[in-house]
């Protein structure tokens, strides 16, 4: 995965700061996920995931974020995809602070695509001011306006209904997510490990989610369906220091399948691969990294940049054997930390729809 309000001049500044002396870490993203995470809670197997707890924040570790994403068509069948992401990461460890001198920054990405166009904003705001923040029960995440938010009746094990928008200077959207499937939990269980040297985060998913509402595009509102996957992950140091960046993928297959799957790159040109697939009743299969084949197909130019935006998949246990296409090639996220993300459709032995994110290219 637009600075405002009050604390745009002086967040802005101090942000800058801090983004320029952890420089050598931008290609990892917002924290420079591969730092140490020293003085952070550690990441550690076995610990169980718990709702409604879980759904709110962990300020104790390093980084987290609640993210969204949707696969819409209008009435016409035209594509459209939308992104709502909430960012938090603690500046520094030890006992959390009040008001001005809480420790948490919050970071909010929001995005529509369509074929010939995508738009994008970017927000900061301090933690502890009330601009910025997340909690469990009633379920609620916001940056300024941008909010996700549990409806009345909503039910924890499931995280739905929820009610997601976000607005930029040339766009805005307003959805309807609901899924009668429970959450599913990435990895082992939630524990989702990412390089060889044993860096992991918690990690779950609602990949079932039905999508309806609205997406509004230089003020010409279009009424949207379809589906939307949300991922919730924290960690101190999700990656290794060697590892420069990620192609993530989250997949909706036409017969009701889900499948997550993430390639981390390693300066050795190695590559760290996990996924997990999971059947139209919830239940799941995890994918071991020789199981999995990742190749990028083709190439878009964009930013200075040549980015890997078109992909073949290959999962021999599956019998899987799929090519990913944008929706857009253009779907570039020129944030502070940029990065490509945008939907995507895929044919072969299976058909359906998803998104893909990738970083540090």
């Amino acid at each position: 995965m637009s600075a405002n309000l009050i604390t745009r001049r002086t967040f802005a500044g101090g942000a800058l700061a801090f983004a320029l002396a952890q420089r050598r870490a931008w290609a990892q993203g917002f924290a420079g996920l591969g730092i140490s995470g020293e003085g952070f809670a550690p990441v550690v197997p076995g610990r169980q995931l718990v709702f409604p707890a879980d759904h709110g924040p962990h300020p104790d570790f390093r980084i987290e974020w609640w993210y969204v994403t949707a696969n819409l068509t209008d009435a016409n069948g035209a594509a459209f995809g939308a992104q709502w992401t909430l960012f938090r990461q603690a500046m520094t460890a030890g006992a959390q602070q009040e008001g001005w001198a809480d420790q948490q920054i919050w970071m909010g990405h929001a995005a529509v695509t369509r074929a010939d166009t995508h738009r994008f904003s970017e927000t900061f705001a301090r933690g502890g001011v009330g601009q910025a923040g997340a909690q469990a029960s009633p379920f609620d995440a916001w940056i300024d306006a941008w909010q996700m938010r549990g409806r009345e009746g909503m039910s924890s094990d499931a995280l739905s209904p929820l009610d997601v928008n976000a607005a930029g200077s040339d766009f805005a959207y307003a959805l309807h997510l609901e899924a009668d499937h429970a959450l599913v939990l990435q990895g082992d269980a939630g524990y989702s490990v990412k390089s060889a040297q044993g860096q992991a985060s918690y990690y779950y998913s609602q990949p079932y989610f039905k999508a309806r509402g609205h997406i509004t595009i230089d003020d010409r509102p279009v009424e949207v369906t379809g589906l939307a996957w949300m991922d919730r992950e924290w960690s101190s140091q999700p990656l290794a220091s060697d590892q420069t960046g990620w192609d993530w993928l989250s997949l909706h297959v036409d017969g009701g399948e889900k499948l997550m799957l993430f390639r981390l790159r390693e300066t050795s040109g190695h590559h760290f691969i996990s996924g997990k697939w999971f059947s139209p009743d919830g239940k799941e299969r995890r994918l071991e990294s020789s199981a999995i084949a990742m190749t990028p197909k083709a190439f878009t130019d964009i930013a200075g940049r040549r980015i890997p935006t078109s992909w073949d998949i290959a999962i021999p246990p599956l019998s899987l054997t799929i090519s990913c296409t944008p929706v857009n090639p253009k779907c570039w996220m020129g944030t502070r930390f940029p990065y490509w993300e945008g939907p995507i459709r895929f044919s072969g032995s299976h058909n359906g729809v998803g998104y893909l994110e990738m970083t540090g290219y």
